[in-house]
Order: C-alpha cells, then sequence, then structure tokens
C-alpha cells in the first residue's frame, strides 16, 4: 500500500464540520464589522519580501515568513500579516480614496513558527483597521468594535482582558529615567521580554545582551511597576473614560509591560488574553503614524487590530461558547425509496429546490433507515420519503428529525408547507478539533 500522505506541518484540513465553524466565525466578524460601517477589502496572498522587510521587522521578515525566491529572482513572501498589503494598496489609490477609510478582511496568513498549542504556520487573520483619523475617537472606535465582538461572540470582561499602554507615553518616560533615544528600540524589547523570562534573567538580557545600566534597569523596573502611569497620557485617560461612558470598560486594564514588538506602532498598542493566561494573546494591534509613506505612499496614520482564528477558537471551546452547527446546508433530505421511484423523488427535489429550499437527494435506493441515519449525522432537519403508498395517494411523507414526528402532505401542497413550517434543526456537538 501507498504510504498516506500527511498534510504540510502547522497546517489544518478543514473538514465540514470545521468549514462551517469557520464559516459561522466569518459571519460573525463580518456583522460586527459592518455595524460600524466597515468595507470587506482583500490582497494577495504572495507578496514581495521587500513590502515586509519595509516596517515589519527583522524578526518576522528573517525568521518566521515563508520567504523564497520565483523563477525569475525575485524575493517573494507568504503573507505572515495583512497590514504592509493594506498599506501597499491605500498608497497606490491614496489619493482618488475618501478619508477615513474603514476596512477589514479575513483570510489566511503563514509564519514559520513552531507548531504548538494555540499556533500554527497557517492561520486565518481578522483585520480591522480605520486609516485617515487622527483623532482619540478613533482609537476608542476600534476598541468598541472588538469589546462588541466579543460579547458577540459570547466573551465578558470576567472571561477575556484587554490590556493598553501607549508608546509615546512610554517613549517620554523612558527618556525621563535616563534611557537615551539611541536605546528606545532596545528598551521596547527588553519590555516585550518582561512577562517572558524570569526576574533574573530579565536582568541579565538587559544588561549583558542589551547593555543597559544597573540604574536604568532599576529605574525601568519600577516605571513598570506604576500601575497609575496612564494618567499622565491624555490619550490613554480619554479611552478610559470613553470605555465607562459607553459600556466597554469592563473589558480594559493598563499594563504598561505591553509594549506590542512590531515597529511601525506609535500611539496606543493593545492586547487581548483571556483572564487564565491559558493561552497566547487572543487579538491585538495599536495606532501606526507612518506605514502608508513607508511603502511610497504620503504619511498617513490609522489604528488596526489583528486576530488569529487559532486562539479565538480555543478560548470559545474553553468557555463553551463555540455553536452547535449541522455540517450539512440542507433544509430537507429526500429519499429514495425504490429504483422504479428515483425519479419521483428526483421531481421532489427540482420542485422543492425551485421554491427556494436547500435539498440534498440522497443518491442510490438503500433501505429506508439508512438514509433516515445519514439525515441525522448530517443534522438535516426534515426527510420526504415518497413510497408506492404516498404516490398513488398523491402525498408525501415528512418526517421531522428532531422529534420523530410525520406529516402527510398533499404533494400540491408541500413547497407552501416546508417554508410555512420551518423544520428544527438538528444540532451536533461543536468542536474545533476531531
Amino acid at each position: 500500500m501507498a504510504t498516506l500522505i500527511r498534510p504540510v506541518k502547522g497546517t489544518r484540513d478543514f473538514y465540514p464540520k470545521q468549514m462551517a465553524l469557520r464559516s459561522w466565525l466569518y459571519g460573525q466578524l463580518r456583522a460586527v464589522a459592518e455595524r460600524y460601517g466597515y468595507q470587506e477589502y482583500d490582497a494577495p496572498i504572495l507578496e514581495t519580501l521587500e513590502l515586509y522587510a519595509a516596517k515589519s521587522g527583522d524578526e518576522l521578515v528573517k525568521e518566521q515568513s515563508f520567504a523564497f525566491a520565483d523563477r525569475g529572482g525575485d524575493m517573494l513572501v507568504l503573507r505572515p500579516e495583512t497590514t504592509p498589503s493594506l498599506a501597499r494598496m491605500i498608497a497606490q489609490r491614496q489619493q482618488a480614496l475618501p478619508k477615513p477609510i474603514r476596512w477589514w478582511t479575513f483570510g489566511p496568513c503563514w509564519r514559520y513558527e513552531q507548531p504548538q498549542q494555540g499556533r500554527t504556520r497557517e492561520f486565518y487573520q481578522w483585520n480591522l483597521d480605520l486609516i485617515g483619523a487622527a483623532s482619540v475617537y478613533a482609537d476608542a472606535e476600534v476598541l468598541m468594535v472588538i469589546t462588541d465582538l466579543l460579547r458577540t461572540l459570547g466573551l465578558t470582561g470576567e472571561q477575556v482582558t484587554i490590556r493598553l499602554s501607549h508608546r509615546d507615553m512610554m517613549s517620554v518616560q523612558l527618556q525621563q529615567i535616563g534611557v537615551t533615544p539611541i536605546q528606545l528600540d532596545a528598551a521596547y524589547r527588553l519590555i516585550d521580554r518582561r512577562e517572558k523570562l524570569s526576574h533574573d534573567g530579565w536582568w541579565a538580557y538587559g544588561q549583558g545582551h542589551l547593555g543597559f545600566t544597573m540604574s536604568q534597569l532599576t529605574a525601568m523596573e519600577a516605571l513598570l511597576g506604576n500601575r497609575d502611569l496612564w494618567k499622565t497620557c491624555p490619550d490613554l485617560v480619554s479611552i478610559f473614560a470613553q470605555g465607562d461612558e459607553f459600556g466597554y470598560g469592563e473589558f480594559l486594564e493598563f499594563d504598561p509591560t505591553m509594549i506590542r514588538g512590531l515597529g511601525y506602532y506609535t500611539g496606543m498598542v493593545f492586547e487581548a488574553w483571556d483572564r487564565e493566561r491559558a493561552f497566547r494573546a487572543i487579538l491585538g494591534g495599536g495606532r501606526y503614524g507612518n506605514l502608508v509613506a513607508d511603502v511610497g505612499g504620503q504619511p498617513l496614520g490609522g489604528i488596526g487590530v489583528g486576530m488569529g482564528d487559532v486562539v479565538l477558537g480555543l478560548v470559545l471551546e474553553r468557555c463553551g461558547l463555540l455553536p452547535s452547527l449541522a455540517p450539512s446546508p440542507a433544509e430537507v433530505l429526500v429519499t429514495v425509496f425504490s429504483p422504479e421511484l428515483q425519479s419521483t423523488s428526483m421531481r421532489l427535489a427540482k420542485q422543492l429546490r425551485e421554491a427556494g429550499m436547500r435539498t440534498e437527494l440522497y443518491p442510490d435506493p438503500v433501505k429506508l433507515h439508512r438514509q433516515l441515519k445519514y439525515a441525522n449525522t448530517q443534522g438535516i432537519p426534515r426527510v420526504l420519503v415518497c413510497g408506492p403508498e404516498e404516490v398513488a395517494r398523491g402525498v408525501v411523507t415528512v418526517r421531522e428529525m428532531a422529534s420523530g414526528e410525520q406529516h402527510l402532505v398533499q404533494l400540491a401542497d408541500l413547497a407552501v408547507f416546508m417554508q410555512e413550517q420551518p423544520g428544527t434543526v438538528c444540532e451536533l456537538p461543536a468542536s474545533t478539533h476531531e
């Protein structure tokens, strides 16, 4: 026998049940984004390496990207994120696009990472950006969209927290304690590792690897322990006030150690985490001031958020919030009683489809119990049976799979009956892993 071919490491197969969940999530993302007037877009999966080298940082480009030379020698990359593509698209038509720009997308991205819980090499990412609005109200709007989405999915502030900080505020504060402008990037890297290293490991990294003095590290440690630091930043003061006023403050908390590693953030930065810290960050984002200019456009700032589907799915599963979805989209299964009545069943299915009903026809005249079992496993709510007795009387048997109840319906009235009395969906257990 031939060796069973496995999927590529770090990728996922979406069988119909998993695809139903992905489609459900896409529908929730679309509904929330459109509620705030955001327009959907998409970009190529393949981009030039130059685009990501411009702003995404050396670690992402050199260590986490699937990069390769095409047959012409050009360096390409499977997109590890979507924001640089967004900036490129806007730069190409910057003068023609009405401002502000509210766009969102949901599609595959790739990162060359070690697969583990909550981390795959191929993942689906939701990106939502508000570009061309400098006001802090734009920052607050994106946070409002995020919290609206979390609530739509059933999550509360008791389960998820959005940790906020501000890059400009931290730059000012760091320089006030003796960090030089040339040391700022190193300081951000050190802050980003605050929760990833032990106390001694953090000090050793700061001194031995980054060259900070003991006095700088002592002052930096005190700075990171100041949970009232946000009160020195007018933007954060306004954002927390709006959170309280508009009802999403339960999700927000200030955390000076939350710095975000990517190089294009200039203002507010944030990440959402499950409060038990069972997984990696659910989502992250922030304000960027120069992204469009860095890919050849005119200076145009914005704020955006990116969220992968893997961690979100794990959080929803842990909280018991994944929906029960039937794999089949069909509302009704038309059975085939016998070879002689195959064409009768086909005409029934055609009649229902023409009436606008999603209808599946069982392809073979096998025993009825097998056809009913199939409908049950697929979550199809109704089954039609048309045997010799039904044909002789000009009726069809409509079986409700959830209750077992049966109705005899005249063929002439079938479409109206099916439309006016919709069946109950047979729900199946939800899971992201099988």
